[in-house]
């Protein structure tokens, strides 16, 4: 269980543990190197709200029941054992400037392959269409329920990176109001619209469109680092057009753009030698809400740590020139694709 706090002046807010959550890691690893997220291992985590099988080139969304277990799935979903937020908590607030609020909301988790051994910046381009549909999935059903103002899909992959199980996964967190970086993100998008006329997004993809920080493109997806990376090797995935909602784009649009987060992952991986890093979807609330931006995917290679000029003032030093760093992705990104199409 945990508490939503809220910093004394700033609008910065920290999930607190009532628990010792090493235990709770160290039960859910397993104690006799059983990996809860491997077929076999089911009965380790919640039941699957979602089990995607893949039957006759078909997919079919099931789940567990009281009375049987979804085994030969593709791609499986559960409640975490060990959540940052619960529909279970109970109300209970504390007024400023000690502020609390319960932390309410759903955490859920996609177990991206039965493959253990696999990664995710070599999973096939046909797996990440999957996983990128039940995404889809999880994001609709979520914002149907109640309390739920904002659905964060994010990504820890190695240790360095915050993961604490090495099996492929995603985590998917709700909240009851829009996370500070993404309301910020909104407020800019919002106020450059009113005084250009235009998306900021649109304007930077036009900009970078074929310039010297573009990575890769593809019918429908543009991915390049950013003018100002917070980390080195940082890279974004764009949508070409302007839209600011993941759950409506379209199958065509959702294998274009496996094919691009798999062609761009695999590169930044063999580039990077399988360092660390966190990818995270920023993506608009979807229930009635002025705050809209132009969804798209960041990625974040852990290469180095913060110094106390990052932590202590916000002001980033960036040791690699994202124009060098584009330069280097882009050529391993592009044979990264070439071999990907030549398979498909």
């Amino acid at each position: 269980m945990r508490e939503l706090r809220k910093d004394y002046v700033l609008e910065k807010f920290v999930l607190v543990s009532n628990t010792d959550v090493a235990k709770q890691d160290e039960k859910y690893a397993g104690g006799n190197n059983k990996c809860a997220y491997c077929p076999g291992n089911e009965s380790m985590t919640s039941p699957a709200l979602l089990a995607l099988v893949v039957k006759e080139g078909m997919l079919q969304r099931l789940s567990d029941s009281e009375d049987s277990i979804i085994d030969d799935w593709a791609v499986r979903v559960f409640e975490s054992e060990k959540p940052f937020v619960t529909t279970t908590v109970a109300a209970s607030y504390s007024d400023k400037p000690l502020y609390s609020e319960p932390a309410y909301g759903y955490h859920q988790i996609v177990v991206a392959t039965p493959d253990h051994s696999q990664s995710l910046p070599r999973m096939s381009v046909e797996q990440w269409g999957n996983v990128l549909v039940v995404i889809q999935d999880r994001v609709r059903w979520l914002y149907t329920q109640k309390s739920v103002t904002y659905v964060s899909i994010y990504v820890n992959s190695g240790q360095g990176a915050g993961a604490h199980n090495a099996h492929p996964h995603l985590n998917i967190v709700t909240f009851s109001s829009i996370p500070p970086i993404v309301e910020q993100e909104a407020e800019g998008s919002h106020r450059f619209m009113n005084e250009n006329g235009n998306c900021p997004a649109c304007n930077m993809i036009s900009v970078e469109s074929s310039g010297p920080r573009q990575i890769l493109a593809t019918d429908s997806f543009l991915a390049f680092c950013p003018w100002a990376p917070t980390y080195p090797y940082e890279f974004w995935i764009y949508p070409k057009k302007h839209i600011t909602s993941f759950s409506k784009i379209t199958q065509k649009e959702i294998n274009d753009l496996a094919l691009i987060m798999r062609a761009t992952l695999g590169g930044m991986s063999k580039a990077l030698k399988d360092a660390p890093f966190n990818l995270v979807f920023h993506l608009s609330p979807e229930k009635k809400n002025s705050r809209q931006i132009h969804w798209h995917i960041e990625v974040y290679p852990q290469l180095s740590t913060w110094s106390g000029l990052e932590r202590g003032f916000g002001v980033f030093v960036n040791e690699i020139k994202p124009e060098i760093a584009a330069e280097t992705l882009g050529s391993a990104c592009r044979k990264e694709l070439a071999g990907l199409v030549g398979i498909i």
